[in-house]
């Protein structure tokens, strides 16, 4: 039985883009379920789905995830094969430490600069807090492309070399960075945003958020 993720607008909804990203670049088949933000039955239907009334959420058969991480935690135990997380012990902790830290933080960048994938050069304000964010996560991708991008797995364009969930968890700040930009990274960091942001996938995603708007 194939998978069902339901998701929210492609235009908003940056805890979609995750897994919906995860599952696309690691070739999983899924069925996409599209529940659009703001109507009157959106809570409703969201409802059928997950007991938080949010989305993402994965359903497999009988089993509903309602949590981005979570989600990319189950995808990695059910196919091991995809390699989802980096081999090599140290890295595999690094990327989950990061991907925890996107997970739980950048409160400021999250609350002004929400995504909106369809726009590019908003030229935004920067608060202290913004840049802040800003400037910690230039220093995750930098640290990341530095320390395992040529060596973990043979080496790849990709956080860790090979793609991973810590790609996948930092994807809707790439779109942030484009639609508020230009911002300013350092080379690995600029490298990393313009790979992830060209992904046939990512383009995919863009197409759908362009049609909403």
């Amino acid at each position: 039985m194939t998978m069902t993720l339901h998701i929210g607008d492609k235009n908003l909804s940056s805890w979609s883009l995750r897994p919906w990203l995860l599952l696309k670049q690691a070739g999983i088949p899924f069925t996409e379920n599209m529940i659009r933000f703001g109507r009157p039955e959106t809570r409703s239907e969201m409802l059928k789905h997950a007991p938080t009334g949010l989305v993402p959420c994965l359903v497999d058969g009988e089993t509903a995830i309602w949590d981005s991480l979570a989600i990319a935690e189950y995808l990695a135990e059910s196919f091991p094969e995809k390699r989802l997380w980096p081999e090599d012990k140290a890295a595999r902790a690094e990327a989950r430490a990061i991907s925890a830290e996107m997970h739980s933080g950048f409160s400021a960048l999250r609350t002004v600069w929400p995504m909106n994938f369809s726009r590019q050069g908003m030229r935004h304000i920067q608060p202290d807090a913004v840049r802040a964010d800003i400037a910690r996560i230039a220093a995750i991708w930098e640290g990341a492309r530095a320390r395992w991008g040529e060596k973990e797995s043979g080496g790849g364009p990709f956080l860790f070399g090979r793609f991973s969930i810590a790609d996948a968890m930092y994807a809707p700040v790439v779109s942030r960075f484009v639609t508020y930009g230009p911002v300013a990274l350092p080379p690995r960091a600029a490298e990393w945003r313009d790979m992830m942001f060209a992904l046939p996938a990512m383009k995919e995603w863009g197409e759908g958020a362009a049609r909403e708007v």
